[in-house]
């Protein structure tokens, strides 16, 4: 019987199968998860109009809003973007999925790897291990020299102080080894300044993780990843090729993947707390 299924009911009973044999987890995650906690995901111009009014009215994009090269030329501009960014998302609160997911890792004693397109940091506010967690994109949680001047990177302890008329934001912060502007370690579009190192560490451990738990009952669990940056889709297609997993892709709007791994068309909270229900009713 093919186990592919945009039906909700049963997708979730087929995931909750699944989840009961499997032997490790991955989530694999796009910025859909975070919108359960009543963060923006961008789609669309509209969409970044709506959550950022301020950038329509200057005739900005999301990715000239976002383009590395304003901490060289604007830092004040540049921060502001990604300064108001830093603020969300420190305030928010991860959603109940989040705390699901921990749940099981726990209860069912399941080993867990992250992996992760979003730059918020909210597995971790959510309890995760930060060793078990690849951010593809980086963090914003995490400075380093706009230039770069040198390989560091470090905490992201500053403060932002947004004109939310202007965008900008005053005073920016500074690289503490050549007084210049630093700048999140993000991959941004068209960026050639970004450093890697700390992804590429977050990398090799979870090469290391793919390595103990290959062909083995490996469970992708994808939760809202688009296709407008298809990074995580592509990668959950990958495990599901390469190493034997079973993927299970939920999304509201572009669910399907192909038989026999799973689709369910919601979003991440609500399949969470269905599959959860089934498993521990």
């Amino acid at each position: 019987m093919a186990e592919h299924t945009d039906n909700f009911s049963s997708g979730a009973t087929a995931t909750a199968e699944k989840l009961r044999r499997a032997k490790a987890l991955i989530v694999t995650s796009g910025a859909g998860m975070g919108v359960d906690s009543g963060l923006p995901d961008f789609r669309g111009d509209n969409g970044f109009w709506e959550a950022y009014p301020m950038y329509e009215r200057l005739g900005l994009n999301f990715y000239a809003a976002a383009d590395p090269v304003h901490f060289q030329r604007d830092p004040e501009f540049g921060w502001g973007f990604y300064g108001h960014r830093t603020n969300l998302y420190r305030t928010t609160a991860p959603h109940a999925g989040f705390h699901i997911l921990r749940q099981w890792e726990e209860r069912l004693n399941l080993p867990v790897f992250i992996v992760t397109s979003n730059v918020d940091g909210q597995f971790q506010k959510a309890g995760f291990n930060p060793d078990n967690i690849l951010e593809v994109h980086g963090s914003i949680h995490h400075l380093q020299c706009q230039r770069p001047c040198c390989q560091d990177i470090w905490d992201n302890n500053a403060e932002y102080h947004i004109d939310p008329q202007t965008m900008r934001c005053n005073p920016t912060p500074i690289c503490p080894h050549c007084g210049t502007t630093a700048r999140p370690n993000i991959l941004m579009f068209g960026d050639f300044s970004w450093i890697e190192a700390r992804t590429a560490a977050q990398e090799q451990r979870f090469s290391s993780f793919l390595g103990r738990y290959a062909n083995s009952g490996l469970l992708v669990l994808e939760l809202g990843a688009g296709t407008a940056v298809p990074t995580i889709r592509h990668l959950s297609t990958r495990l599901g090729q390469t190493y034997g997993a079973s993927v299970v892709r939920i999304n509201p709007r572009e669910a399907h993947i192909p038989s026999p791994h799973i689709s369910m068309a919601c979003g991440a909270h609500a399949a969470l707390e269905q599959i959860n229900q089934l498993i521990f009713p």
